[in-house]
């Protein structure tokens, strides 16, 4: 591949708009297609719609040198690139498998568009689909523009494995690029394209079928939950075990070198906008083609209770909830994002309403995705410290750098009851006064 192709990208979400902006980082002429006017508004000012380190940086440059534009017009965006990536969301269907209604609102404007061009163009599903899914497009691309994919068209399946807070970094480096093809044409091109993209920094590449990269995406984000959910399991465990601590426990099984340091942290459950849809999806798939799948069963199952500890610990410290002034510190997903979709925040907040607490809440990025979800349900505090004055529980969620950087007794002085709860392991329990009641998921002391 001697010139960059020209890329277009249809949905411009999390994969979406972070895709387009590191390809414009390294020169690629992308095009943005949404259907968002609010969206595409804010990208012409080299504003993010939603928060990810070093994205807007990155937008400001790619929109000011020329190298990303946006438009409405799918044809436009078809007929003026080379290939075009498909990135819109697939969230959970009412029966619990995957909602494809946007892909396939994708797929119908932008066949609209290829049904004109004259030249081979290639598209590419980077959405996470059950298997069988990409195959079923090429054919309704086909039905819809009369041309035949793998001849007149070409079609991969190329799924994205990025952390959200991290998403810059995994696209410029990632660990590998799998690439499912329809044929040998497609798949050389896409590999081309990364190879212009990544260049000396090109990861292991696996060329496969179309379901193995759809079912690839599944498995993959199965297997890292499983992994949270045993800890966490194991951590349920050493709360009845004097002296045990689960981080003891996950560090010494994560130094196996067959199983690694990486997801073995205990914590109040995963959440995002991932894990949940797409383990739903994968047992749904299983469900419709007769396959029992228990380890998937069981790691989702383990997932839903984790959350309500935090509350469970709150009762045991104080008994009735009801009057309570409760802090949840941290709502989003996970640090780094204000991605509420998912988090784990919510089932707390929700349930610690539901016992007649009086909660206030405080995250350093995700306050507007908040009041959107509570409404008046809940206070909302200005800082962590202000979150904290006259509580008689801090409960902490998600383990921001600036909770960490928070001393545990300065905290209780501010506190009416000093009740700690520390449901994502942030403080050090050696460190922490005995005047203080401090709770953290898999450690054993909680039962002395």
């Amino acid at each position: 591949m001697t010139e960059k192709p020209r890329v277009s990208i249809f949905g411009l979400g999390y994969v979406g708009l972070t895709f387009a902006a590191t390809l414009a980082s390294r020169g690629f002429k992308v095009i943005g297609y949404d259907i968002d006017e609010r969206k595409l508004e804010l990208i012409k000012r080299g504003k993010s719609p939603f928060y990810e380190p070093g994205l807007e940086e990155l937008l400001a440059e790619a929109v000011s040198d020329g190298n990303l534009t946006v438009t409405r017009d799918p044809e436009e965006a078809v007929n003026n690139t080379d290939v075009t990536f498909i990135t819109v969301g697939t969230p959970e269907g009412p029966d619990g498998g995957a909602d494809l209604s946007q892909l396939h609102s994708a797929l119908r404007d932008l066949g609209r568009g290829l049904a004109k061009k004259q030249s081979w163009h290639l598209v590419v599903i980077r959405s996470t689909v059950p298997p069988g899914t990409s195959r079923s497009a090429a054919k309704l691309l086909e039905e819809m523009t009369g041309k035949r994919c793998g001849v007149d068209f070409g079609l991969c399946m190329n799924p994205e494995f990025l952390r959200e807070g991290n998403a810059i970094e995994d696209n410029l480096n990632p660990d590998r690029v799998v690439i499912g093809e329809c044929d040998k044409r497609s798949g050389d091109y896409l590999e081309g394209l990364y190879k212009a993209f990544l260049g000396e920094r090109l990861p292991p590449m696996l060329r496969t079928s179309l379901e193995n990269a759809e079912l690839i995406k599944y498995a993959n984000n199965a297997f890292l939950a499983m992994k949270i959910s045993f800890i966490n399991m194991i951590a349920n465990l050493c709360e009845r075990i004097p002296y045990a601590d689960v981080e003891d426990v996950a560090r010494g099984i994560g130094l196996d070198k067959r199983i690694g340091p990486y997801f073995l942290k205990a914590g109040l459950g995963w959440g995002g906008s991932c894990f949940p849809k797409d383990l739903k999806a994968l047992l749904h798939v299983g469900r419709e083609l007769g396959v029992d799948l228990p380890l998937v069963e069981a790691t989702v199952e383990v997932n839903e209770r984790q959350p309500l500890k935090a509350v469970e610990f709150a009762e045991r410290a104080l008994g009735d909830l009801r009057g309570r002034r409760v802090a949840v510190l941290g709502l989003a997903f996970k640090p780094n994002t204000d991605d509420m979709r998912g988090a784990v925040s919510i089932k707390i907040v929700n349930k610690l309403v539901e016992k007649g607490a009086r909660v206030v809440v405080y995250d350093p990025k995700a306050m507007p995705n908040a009041k959107r979800i509570f409404g008046d349900k809940v206070e909302y505090a200005e800082s962590a410290l202000d979150a904290i004055k006259g509580a008689d529980c801090a409960i902490f969620v998600t383990e921001w750098d600036e909770f960490k950087s928070l001393k545990v007794e300065e905290v209780a002085k501010l506190m009416k009851n000093p009740v700690i709860i520390d449901g994502r392991r942030i403080f050090n329990p050696k460190n922490i006064s005995s005047t203080v009641k401090y709770f953290a998921i898999g450690l054993g002391k909680n039962y002395d």
